[in-house]
């Protein structure tokens, strides 16, 4: 019994840490695919925009 309570509060402080880093890099992941689909947006955006003026 004595290495339950000696063992469960590093067990219990590394699975907060585990599942603290796994959501910071999922938000990451998340992220960086968002700015991805944004800079595609803009860019496809801009070439539209540049085929279609006038005097090219």
């Amino acid at each position: 019994m004595d290495y339950i309570a000696v063992l469960l509060p590093p067990i219990v402080v590394g699975l907060l840490f585990w599942f603290a880093m796994k959501s910071i890099f999922n938000a990451d992941k998340s992220e960086r695919q968002a700015e991805a689909r944004a800079h595609a947006e803009a860019e496809t955006r801009a070439k539209g925009q540049d085929s279609g003026t006038p005097g090219s």
